[in-house]
């Protein structure tokens, strides 16, 4: 007997997996790579066989293609954040912090079949321009997209990885990339030490700020300084741990203690006589109102204290540059006024920047880079380099305009 091939009622003839059902729609049936018989459908018979044509394309590749329909970027980013067993516990929670706030409940939600690269970029246009989010923080986010969705191509899921070259394209646009950091300059460094420690009411703060401009640490390295890592005979600082003020696994922003993340972050900072002599003022003012009566992870002993005894976080030292910065400026203003000068006033600035300017003024005195990688703990030198490149370029133009009109050209 003869094999008659099957057709449909306007007699396109049918292949193999194709059904003309009764209730005039058209269906393709084949088997994922885990054994399970999976079916589409469409009323019409090309539509049909351009999804069949790329099924059977990924079939091919050991791609399950229904499976992106049904998983969920939450349910992969799960999954990925799972999975990650050597992350530190805080890192972890800043990961799932930063998640939680601003993929979870929108973008989150979508299913791996419909995130697309134009997607993606809408996306975090949106952080940018709706939700006014820095270009540096839009970053972090893809640092958290990009490995998940890489872990469902590896578990061949989607064929490309939709949020690949999205960040790149974003940061064509200036405006976007990140402001250049800007030292303080070597006067405004002056003006803002003299003012601390001579206003009374914002001389508590000397110690800190000083510290922090004379040895270039980490805010979280430097608020998390105890008393045992001082050392006085010797005359420097051993810097192991950082004090973190960030969410834990329950979304609660707490202290915690979190040790280096690269081994260039364990150091030893020589301590120079002003940041000695700012230390021991510390210890005399925490003689008279008490010292530091807060115990993180099980440490104890901390340098830095407020007024009730305990711990700074680095938001509390931002907010006291910032008013220290507007009462400065609004009186060197009006004296510069008085007596018919320029005057030297202090830009906007976090104490990001005073490490920076620790940085900029140990380029502009030393050549060594290693010497200052190590000291600054930068565990790439590039960084350190950058760095010093700006220096230099300054200084060559410094040098430049000193030799104006000294130097015969013709």
């Amino acid at each position: 007997m003869a094999y008659r091939m099957r057709k449909d009622p306007q007699g396109h003839t049918l292949k193999n997996g194709e059904c003309y059902r009764k209730d005039g729609r058209y269906s393709y049936s084949w088997t994922n790579p885990r054994g399970e018989r999976k079916t589409i459908y469409s009323t019409n018979l090309q539509a049909l066989r351009k999804r069949e044509k790329q099924l059977i394309y990924d079939l091919e590749d050991g791609i399950d293609p229904l499976a992106a329909n049904v998983v969920t970027v939450n349910q992969l980013w799960d999954k990925y954040i799972k999975q990650k067993y050597d992350l530190k516990d805080t890192t972890r929670n800043n990961y799932i912090y930063c998640y939680d706030r601003w993929v979870r409940n929108g973008f989150g939600k979508l299913k791996l079949s419909r995130v697309k690269y134009s997607d993606v970029k809408d996306f975090y246009y949106d952080l940018i321009l709706k939700k006014g989010l820095k270009a540096n923080t839009v970053d972090s986010v893809q640092c958290l997209l990009h490995p998940i969705f890489q872990m469902a191509i590896r578990d061949q899921l989607i064929r490309v990885n939709p949020t690949e070259g999205v960040m790149a394209e974003i940061k064509k646009n200036k405006s976007w990339a990140p402001k250049k950091k800007t030292a303080l300059t070597v006067p405004q460094q002056k003006a803002l030490l003299n003012y601390v420690e001579e206003s009374d009411t914002y001389s508590g703060w000397y110690p800190v700020i000083t510290v922090l401009l004379g040895t270039g640490m980490r805010i979280s390295e430097c608020l998390g300084l105890r008393w045992d890592d001082l050392n006085f005979d010797e005359n420097y600082i051993s810097v192991n741990h950082n004090l973190i003020y960030r969410p834990n696994a329950e979304g609660k922003v707490v202290h915690s203690i979190q040790t280096p993340k690269t081994e260039a972050g364990i150091r030893t900072i020589p301590m120079l006589p002003e940041v000695r002599e700012a230390f021991l003022m510390e210890y005399e003012i925490q003689k008279c109102t008490g010292f530091c009566q807060s115990v993180v992870d099980d440490y104890s002993g901390f340098v830095f204290s407020s007024a009730k005894g305990n711990v700074y976080t680095p938001e509390s030292v931002n907010n006291a540059i910032k008013r220290i910065c507007e009462a400065y400026n609004k009186e060197e203003t009006q004296l510069a006024k008085k007596e018919k000068r320029s005057p030297i006033l202090l830009p906007d600035f976090s104490c990001h920047i005073l490490r920076h300017t620790f940085c900029t003024r140990l380029c502009e005195s030393e050549t060594n880079l290693k010497v200052i990688q190590s000291i600054m703990g930068h565990s790439d030198i590039s960084t350190t380099m950058n760095i010093y490149a700006d220096c230099t370029a300054e200084q060559k133009q410094e040098v430049l305009n000193n030799l104006e009109g000294r130097v015969i050209i013709k």
